[in-house]
């Protein structure tokens, strides 16, 4: 009886552990407003595409998003105020616009997102 329980008791802590990491690494997913994109960084013979930061919103936290030096876009597919689609899975963005244009990036900045101002 007392193997019995024993090996209950370890087979629980297991699936226990299997589920606590199974939802350490899920997906933030969901819609925001796009708050900025700024360009960053210079561009040179070598690396040819300019590099832009998102500035984004979403679930508590704001996030700056910047994409690779390979990465070819044009800043006016993406509109600053415009409905934007994300997935943020740990350091690493994906993006897309009200018009369906997608961009991979890094997450180069997140920060707790300051509460609005109350009003009297």
């Amino acid at each position: 009886m007392c193997r019995f329980s024993m090996f209950t008791s370890v087979t629980f802590a297991i699936m226990l552990t299997f589920t606590v990491n199974a939802n350490a690494g899920s997906k933030d997913t969901g819609k925001t407003t796009l708050k900025d994109l700024q360009p960053a960084g210079t561009t040179d013979n070598k690396n040819k595409n300019q590099q832009y930061d998102f500035s984004f919103s979403a679930s508590g936290k704001d996030y700056t998003c910047r994409t690779a030096q390979k990465t070819k876009m044009k800043a006016t597919d993406f509109l600053v105020g415009s409905d934007l689609s994300y997935e943020v899975d740990g350091d690493k963005g994906k993006l897309k616009s009200s018009s369906g244009k997608k961009v991979e990036c890094s997450i180069v900045r997140a920060s707790v997102a300051a509460a609005a101002p109350a009003t009297k």
